[in-house]
């Protein structure tokens, strides 16, 4: 009897195994069984497994590359379930070009081609989504993966799509009934061990579409649930000596005397910066504990009418939450307290950053170490929705679309802040991994993880921010059809209204009720209720060194020290909101004719944008009766821009399998409207503060491309591509202002001093600087070098990137743009044959520059590669049985200002594994 398993690609993935890399490249395709003679074929076809799944879903993908007139990639999922990664982000990363922004293990953000996630434009069914980040960079954490019908990366823009995006646009697709008419149902439910938190997490996810005549509905719903314990020894970064020599006391005094005493530093001018600045020592070294639990729900919807093919009428609904909450237990020394100073230097560095003139204060003894007990509890809320409509109609040689939605997400972040402080002389150095404080020789020194006692409770910090994100859009798309040279021609207008707007504040509660200051400097960390922190977490020891320590539980503090329903009141002078309008206009056509007996395909045209931005918020200026201090109020801005952004694609068949792209264009990505708000944050450690800059106009591109690749069959696929980038007015920190004479207070109530600020703001930065890269893809079947490898293949690729940029270190530090990638690599070993399906990936994502530390240390995200595996089992026609490894091979976050040699991160997420069990009726 003929047995036949559909598993496609249209498999649900809800949850586990099938593929940590189902979500590969979706370049491979079903390899054909090997020729027989015409009773052996009809005897295999008789007794055969046909496995349709991951192979079907690249089969689809790889016709949208080889049909798309300009340059992309795809993951294709003919249901709910191919992405069976921690989100969708994850999914992402083994497209060619595509790396991901790791946070605790998880990914977040979307780089394309090792850019910046703020240079990609993300839109579902074809609108910019809102995600509540209160930026252009979408968080796709928030997102449930098990939703998502396809994603294609576009490389290469044309003059319809709403904006390029100088590194590209990922345009997300949900399910809808005609998909797949008929009827269907599909569901999975899987459980995921965290081989540090050591707990087991659940996740379901269930379709469900009907197609009835004209008519179809499909509903689709995903919920998880995900506890992630991540182990860190961070914190350790550089600051400069001038956090002393500023000073103008004893402290000074004494600082300028061990330095010379101890490692012959004597300053020319110690009031000059650029001089000061370049000898540094570690200002903060932390060990600490993050328990991050997330409750996922989603659901997307679709409703269509189509009562022939060249008419539909489409509704589709895309929306859920994504609620956190992270406690964060933390351990950490403040060499660079107020009261404290040099006291004696064991060991300095000035020979690694010789280049910079930078020397390194390896090992040091300070007089008054601010040790810091820090329980810290994070809630975060967001809610997001997504409503669409869309029309299509082709009368005769005539295309219409009509497009219509809105985008919404809401967030609020409610956090708290338990501080107890000790001070006292320690001796605080770099590890091989990272930083630790010991007891210093001083008789006065504590050993700051064993010593209650010593702590001062401080304050119970809170603070509270909500942000509401919107977006409206609407499109009208026209297009004629021709019979010759000239097919088509396609005009269109697009108007589109994005508003942000953002509540915060903060208040500092100093004792077990609001207002009461009694226990100041009374109450100490051993007058609460202490646990280990591993035990308040569960789960294994710390991963990060061989330590354990008592805290006072979130839970503890929230009772104890909050009042109940408290939120802190909100601040006029922090809130702010911005509203943009764009209206668009474009036109373009479509070519396609012979050379020599060779098809060629051109798209080109232009796209008109007017943009028109308006920033209100409050700002602070001098108290107008002559007081001191300053008063909060109102002010707005309003600014435009306009642009005409050409575009051009073209491609060349030299053979049936065989084709050479080409592209060039000029696109912008708009500047984050966080960054054109009215607002400022104060950084009172850093003695700075951050204003925002509604004047701010895009960032442009001017970009070209070229690419050669060859078919092989329906089996695989080589391809090499060239592109090249020149980028204008990008957005940098830069100083604006000093203000001076600003009080800081300690957070008893107490004055630390009165010092001049630095202003920063966002401008858009002088100049150009280029970008070009190398993109290289490989799927090649293993049944082409020999029969007995039927089954196997390899799906690889690589990206390399080289910049002429060099970052915005005030010291004039050599550095790759911010979140710039060097170059990244994936390949997926994959064997699928009958029932039975297996793959392993290795994704790689070289360092990159993670924040410019105080505008002066570039900070780097280490090198870092990471090992999934998936298994998976087709027991019946309707199940199958599911396992997924991720991170397998327990891999590190680390990272280093400037040299590796001076690490400031060292993380441990763990490894998750899952077991899992899919349906389809």
């Amino acid at each position: 009897m003929k047995s036949t398993v559909n598993v496609r690609a249209s498999s649900l993935l809800a949850g586990v195994a099938f593929a940590a890399l189902s979500a590969a490249p979706v370049f491979a395709q079903t390899a054909p069984v090997a020729e027989a003679d015409a009773s052996t074929a009809a005897e295999a076809e008789a007794n055969a497994i046909v496995v349709t799944g991951y192979r079907q879903s690249l089969r689809e993908a790889i016709d949208i590359k080889r049909e798309t007139i300009g340059f992309s990639d795809s993951i294709v999922a003919t249901d709910i379930a191919d992405f069976p990664e921690q989100n969708l982000s994850e999914a992402l990363q083994r497209i060619p070009g595509v790396t991901i922004e790791r946070e605790k293990g998880l990914g977040t953000r979307v780089n394309v081609r090792g850019l910046p996630t703020e240079f990609t434009l993300v839109t579902i069914n074809d609108l910019a989504t809102a995600s509540g980040s209160g930026g252009r960079d979408v968080e796709f954490d928030i997102f449930a993966s098990e939703l998502i019908q396809s994603v294609t990366v576009q490389k290469s823009p044309t003059a319809a799509d709403e904006e390029g995006g100088i590194a590209g646009s990922v345009k997300i697709r949900t399910a809808r009934p005609f998909d797949n008419p008929g009827l269907r149902v599909v569901g999975s439910v899987e459980g995921a061990y965290n081989s540090i938190s050591e707990e087991i997490d659940p996740q379901f996810s269930f379709l469900a579409s009907h197609t009835f005549g004209d008519f179809g509905v499909l509903l689709s719903v995903s919920k998880g649930q995900r506890t992630n314990r991540t182990d860190s020894n961070s914190g350790i970064n550089f600051r400069p000596i001038s956090r002393w020599t500023d000073r103008g006391n004893a402290q000074t005094d004494q600082a300028l005397a061990v330095l010379e005493r101890d490692a012959g530093i004597v300053f020319d001018d110690v009031g000059d910066p650029d001089e000061v600045n370049r000898v540094v020592f570690l200002d903060k070294v932390g060990d600490r504990i993050y328990l991050n639990d997330q409750d996922k729900l989603g659901f997307s919807g679709s409703l269509q009418y189509r009562p022939s093919d060249q008419f539909s009428v489409t509704f589709d609904a895309f929306l859920g939450s994504f609620d956190t909450v992270e406690d964060e237990y933390d351990a950490a020394a403040y060499s660079a307290s107020s009261r404290s100073t040099l006291d004696v230097i064991h060991e300095y560095d000035d020979t690694t950053l010789a280049d910079s003139g930078i020397v390194v204060l390896r090992d040091v003894s300070y007089t008054a170490t601010q040790h810091e007990f820090l329980s810290k509890e994070r809630i975060t809320e967001t809610d997001y929705r997504q409503f669409g409509g869309e029309m299509n109609w082709a009368p005769g040689n005539w295309e219409i679309d009509l497009l219509a939605g809105y985008s919404s997400a809401s967030k609020s972040r409610d956090n708290a802040n338990l501080k107890h402080v000790a001070y006292a002389p320690s001796r605080t150095r770099y590890t091989e991994t990272g930083g630790e404080t010991i007891p210093s020789d001083d008789p006065n020194t504590i050993d700051m993880y064993n010593s209650p006692q010593s702590y001062l409770f401080e304050a119970y910090e809170t603070t509270y921010e909500e942000i509401e994100d919107d977006k409206y859009t609407a499109q009208l798309n026209v297009t004629y059809n021709f019979d010759g040279v000239l097919k088509r021609v396609n005009f269109g207008s697009r108007y589109t209204n994005k508003t942000t707007e953002r509540q915060y504040g903060e208040e500092k509660i100093q004792g077990p009720t609001r207002g009461d200051t009694s226990y100041v400097n009374e109450r100490t960390l051993a007058d609460s209720e202490l646990g280990y922190v591993t035990e308040i977490v569960g789960g294994k020891d710390y991963q990060a060194g061989d330590l354990d320590w008592q805290q006072i539980s979130n839970d503890y503090a929230r009772d104890f020290f909050r009042p109940e329903g408290f939120l802190s009141p909100f601040d006029d002078g922090q809130f702010y909101r911005v509203k943009e309008e764009t209206i668009a206009a474009y036109g373009m056509a479509d070519f396609e004719f012979d050379i020599a007996s060779m098809p060629v395909f051109v798209n080109a045209g232009a796209r008109y944008i007017k943009t028109t931005v308006r920033s209100s918020g409050f700002h602070q200026v001098q108290n107008p009766d002559g007081s001191t201090g300053y008063t909060d109020e109102p002010v707005s801005s309003e600014g435009s821009y306009e642009k005409v952004l050409p575009s051009f694609n073209a491609h060349i068949e030299l053979a049936s399998d065989l084709l050479i792209r080409a592209a060039a264009s000029q696109t912008l990505i708009r500047p984050a409207l966080t960054d054109l708000a009215y607002k400022r944050t104060a950084s009172w450690n850093e003695f700075r503060f951050t204003d925002g800059n509604p004047s701010l106009k895009p960032t442009y591109a001017d970009q070209w491309e070229v690419g050669i690749e060859k078919y092989l069959g329906s089996d695989g696929l080589l391809a090499a591509s060239y592109f090249w980038k020149n980028i204008k007015g990008v957005v940098q920190n830069e100083l604006t202002g000093v203000v001076e004479d600003v009080t800081k207070y300690n957070a008893n109530g107490t004055i630390d001093g009165v010092y001049d600020f630095d202003v920063y703001q966002p401008v858009n930065a002088d100049g150009s600087y280029k970008v070009s890269g190398v993109e290289l893809v490989a799927v090649v079947p293993f049944r082409w070098f020999h029969e007995a490898l039927e089954g196997f293949g390899v799906n690889a690729n690589y990206t390399f990137l080289d910049s002429s940029l060099t970052g915005e270190s005030d010291l004039d530090i050599p550095t790759s743009p911010i979140g710039l990638s060097d170059n990244t690599y994936n390949a997926t070993l994959f064997y699928e044959r009958g029932p039975f399906a297996a793959r392993v990936s290795y994704n790689h994502k070289s360092a990159y520059v993670e924040r410019i530390e105080r505008n002066m240390y570039p900070v780097y995200r280490d090198a870092y590669g990471q090992v999934d595996l998936a298994v998976s089992y087709q027991v019946t026609d309707n199940f199958r049985v599911e396992l997924q490894g991720i991170n397998i091979t327990d891999e590190a976050t680390t990272g280093y200002t400037m040299d590796p040699a001076f690490p400031t991160t060292y993380e441990f997420s763990g490894s998750r594994i899952s077991l899992g069990v899919r349906a389809q009726f």
